[in-house]
C-alpha cells in the first residue's frame, strides 16, 4: 500500500507541472541586438519613452541614439555606410528618398523576432521567449492610416524580375512638418491690418503697405522676406506652393518635372501657370516692380524676423524653439499658408524627416520592427508631445487641433504635398536657386524656368 500511494502521488505531480508553469515550453535564446540610431535636430530625450517601451517587449534589443549635426550630417552617413560603420536606422529627408534608395533595404512582407511572453502560474510567473513571424504594415495600410502625402514619398513603385512591378516601402515618419506664415504682430497693428492675410492677393496688398524704404531707396521695413533664394530658408518650398496652387503640375506619372507646361485640362495652352508663380515670388525682390519688399543686402529671413525687421516670414514648425529662444520679446503670430483660390484648389506644402533601415544593416528585423513601433500612434503621441510638432498619422490630427501651438500646422496636413525631385534634391534645389537668380537678372521667367526643369530632369533617373 505505501508503494501504492507513492505511486499515485509522484503520477499527480507529475500531471500537476503543467499547472504549475513548470513543464518545458518551446523556448528559443534571445541573442542580444545592438541598433544604432542616427537622426538629426532632435535630442535623445525626444526618443527615450519609445525606446524603453520597445525594450518592455524585446528586451534583448538595446537601441544607441544619436543626434547628429544636420551640417554634415549627409556626408557622415554617406562615408559611414561606405564604410560599413553606418547606423543600422537613420532618418533621410522626405526630398531625399530618390537618392538613398540603394543604400535602404525596403521593408519586408514579415519580420521574424523573439517576443518574451509573461505567464501566471500558481507559484508566480514565467518569461519565456518564443520566436514568431508577423505581417508588416502594408502599403495600403499605410495610405489608410498616415496623411496622403506619407504614401506618395514613402512607397515606391520597382520592376521585379518578372517585368511586373510591386511597391516597396522605404520609410515611416514620426512628424510631418506643414509650411506656414510667421507674421509680425506689432508692424501689423502699427500699419493698420488687423489680420493676416490669408490670399495671395491680400498678402501683396498687406507687403505694399508695410514695406518703408529711405530716400536712397534701403529697406527700413521689410513686409516679408520673398522673392530671392540665397537668404531665405526653404525658398524653394515657398515657390512650389505658388506654383502649385496656382494649376502647375509639379511632376508627371514617370517622375519628370513639368511644371512650367499648361495643367493638361486647361483649355488655356498658353498659360504656364510654374512660370507666372516665378515671375510673382521674383517681383518681391525686384526694385522696379511694386511688391518690392527684399534683396540680397537683407540678412538670413529668420534672423531679420527675429530682429523684427520683416513683417511675414514663412517657415515651419521647427523654426518654433529658435524664435522663441532669439526673440523673447517679440510679439508674434502664426497663420495658415496664404493660397492663390482657398475655394477651388487649396495647397500645402510638406516638409519632414523618414525613419529607415541600411541596407547593410545586420538585423533588418529588428530595426524595422522597431520604426513600425515608433511610429503608432500610442508611441509616436510621445515623441510629439516632446519635439513639437505636427503628426504624420491621421488619428491624432484632431487632436493636435486643439492645441493652440500646433492648429495652425495641423490644419494643413491633409491638403499637404510634395514632389519628387531626382536622385539628387540637392541638385534641383540648386536649379531652382539658378531660375530664381536669372530672373532677378532680367532672364525671361520662361526661359529661367524650362532651363530650371531640364537640369532637375536630369537628376531624375
Amino acid at each position: 500500500m505505501p508503494r501504492l500511494r507513492s505511486l499515485i502521488l509522484l503520477t499527480l505531480l507529475t500531471l500537476s507541472l503543467p499547472t504549475l508553469g513548470l513543464a518545458c515550453k518551446s523556448q528559443v535564446q534571445a541573442p542580444p541586438v545592438k541598433l544604432t540610431y542616427w537622426r538629426v535636430f532632435d535630442g535623445p530625450d525626444t526618443m527615450t519613452d519609445i525606446i524603453s517601451d520597445y525594450r518592455r517587449v524585446h528586451s534583448n534589443v538595446t537601441i544607441e541614439y544619436r543626434k547628429m549635426q544636420y551640417e554634415d550630417y549627409e556626408q557622415q552617413i554617406i562615408n559611414a555606410l561606405a564604410e560599413d560603420r553606418g547606423p543600422d536606422i537613420f532618418s533621410i529627408h522626405n526630398t531625399w528618398i530618390g537618392k538613398y534608395q540603394p543604400k535602404i533595404v525596403p521593408l519586408p512582407k514579415t519580420v521574424t523576432l523573439p517576443f518574451q511572453i509573461v505567464q501566471q502560474n500558481l507559484i508566480g510567473q514565467d518569461v519565456i521567449t518564443e520566436l514568431r513571424t508577423i505581417p508588416t504594415i502594408t502599403p495600403a495600410t499605410i495610405r489608410k492610416d498616415f496623411v496622403d502625402v506619407v504614401g506618395r514619398d514613402v512607397i515606391r513603385t520597382v520592376p521585379t524580375p518578372d517585368r511586373r512591378t510591386t511597391e516597396q516601402v522605404l520609410g515611416l515618419p514620426l512628424a510631418v512638418d506643414t509650411l506656414v506664415l510667421y507674421y509680425n504682430k506689432d508692424i501689423l497693428n502699427a500699419t493698420g491690418i488687423a489680420t493676416p492675410p490669408a490670399t495671395w492677393t491680400d498678402f501683396l496688398k498687406d507687403v505694399t503697405r508695410i514695406t518703408r524704404l529711405d530716400d536712397k531707396g534701403n529697406i527700413i521695413v521689410a513686409g516679408a522676406a520673398l522673392g530671392m533664394a540665397n537668404n531665405i530658408p526653404r525658398f524653394s518650398d515657398i515657390l512650389t506652393a505658388l506654383m502649385a496652387q496656382n494649376g502647375a503640375v509639379m511632376t508627371n506619372a514617370t517622375g519628370y518635372a513639368t511644371f512650367t507646361l499648361p495643367p493638361p485640362q486647361s483649355p488655356n495652352k498658353n498659360f504656364h501657370p510654374g512660370v507666372e508663380a516665378a515671375r510673382f515670388y521674383t517681383d518681391f525682390a525686384s526694385p522696379t516692380k511694386e511688391a518690392y519688399t527684399w534683396n540680397a543686402s537683407m540678412p538670413d529671413a529668420l534672423e531679420a524676423f527675429t530682429q523684427g525687421r520683416v513683417a511675414f516670414f514663412f517657415g515651419y514648425a521647427y523654426h518654433l524653439p529658435t524664435i522663441r529662444s532669439r526673440a523673447p520679446q517679440l510679439n508674434w503670430g502664426v497663420t495658415s499658408l496664404p493660397q492663390a483660390d482657398p475655394e477651388r484648389n487649396t495647397v500645402n506644402v510638406a516638409n519632414y524627416w523618414v525613419e529607415t533601415v541600411s541596407k547593410k544593416t545586420a538585423h533588418p528585423s529588428e530595426s524595422w520592427d522597431f520604426i513600425q513601433f515608433a511610429a503608432k500612434a500610442a508611441e509616436a503621441q510621445k515623441y510629439l508631445a516632446k519635439a513639437q510638432k505636427p503628426t504624420a498619422l491621421r488619428s491624432l490630427i484632431q487632436q493636435q487641433l486643439q492645441d493652440p501651438l500646433l492648429e495652425p500646422f495641423a490644419n494643413q496636413l491633409l491638403t499637404a504635398q510634395s514632389w519628387y525631385r531626382g536622385r539628387d534634391a540637392g541638385l534641383a534645389e540648386e536649379a531652382l536657386a539658378q531660375m530664381v537668380t536669372s530672373i532677378l537678372n532680367s532672364t525671361d521667367p520662361e526661359v529661367a524656368a524650362n532651363l530650371a526643369v531640364q537640369r532637375i530632369n536630369q537628376t531624375i533617373r
